[in-house]
């Protein structure tokens, strides 16, 4: 056991955690922040991907541990006074989701490639997003999505 401290969110926490606790499962199971979705346990799908100091990582294979003083944002951390992200608005408008189980990782993963590249191409959205799997929409409004959030962002 040892104590973590970090930011979740904008919100500061300290607990006392077991030392194999893995990142998703402490923001689902003991924050209820249950918009990180875990799809695959092995860092295949994408559906877990979170912010960690700024960047992009999949949660379902970071350990908690390795996250001790850090900033972690999660999809529930991207609204700000009610209002929806760019990127989740754009995802709205340009029907960039079906079942939404991967669009969490998918919005976030998305809003870490905007930060790196203001003005990226399709390819390199593609690129990007490749660890992200969808298996509804087929991506060509996911793409759309990004393009149409780089122009707000």
């Amino acid at each position: 056991m040892a104590v973590i401290n970090l930011t979740v969110n904008g919100k500061k926490i300290s607990k006392d955690v077991a030392d194999n606790i893995l990142l998703s499962d402490f923001i689902r199971e003991n924050l209820a922040l249950t918009g990180t979705h875990v799809g695959c346990d092995t860092s295949q799908c994408g559906a877990c991907v979170v912010h960690l100091d700024g960047n992009s990582v999949k949660s379902c294979t970071t350990l908690l541990a390795d996250c001790n003083g850090k900033k972690i944002t999660t999809i529930e951390g991207l609204a700000k006074n009610g209002k929806m992200h760019p990127m989740q608005e754009a995802f709205k408008k340009n029907h960039g989701l079906q079942c939404g189980f991967c669009t969490p990782g998918m919005v976030m993963s998305a809003v870490d490639l905007l930060q790196k590249n203001k003005s990226p191409n399709e390819q390199e959205i593609r690129d990007w997003l490749e660890g992200n799997i969808c298996r509804c929409t087929g991506y060509q409004n996911i793409v759309a999505a990004v393009k149409d959030a780089a122009t707000k962002m």
